[in-house]
């Protein structure tokens, strides 16, 4: 499955738990003080101030990494 905005993040981190480190080496966590975040990549990405062309560039990183 390809990660995309509209993913839920909880639906995603089921298949992919690496997902959540990497969110955190980026600095869009999706875990604070064992409270996860549950919404879409884009709904968590807003949520912190970031525009479409940084989610998107983080999106296609991430999906890179993809076997």
């Amino acid at each position: 499955m390809v990660l995309r905005p509209e993913t839920r993040i909880e639906d995603y981190i089921q298949d992919h738990p690496d997902l959540v480190g990497f969110l955190i080496q980026h600095n869009l966590p999706c875990v604070v003080c064992g409270e996860p975040f549950w919404g879409t990549l884009a709904e968590l990405a807003d949520q912190k101030g970031w525009d479409e062309n940084r989610l998107m560039d983080l999106i296609s990183d991430f999906n890179k990494l993809l076997p």
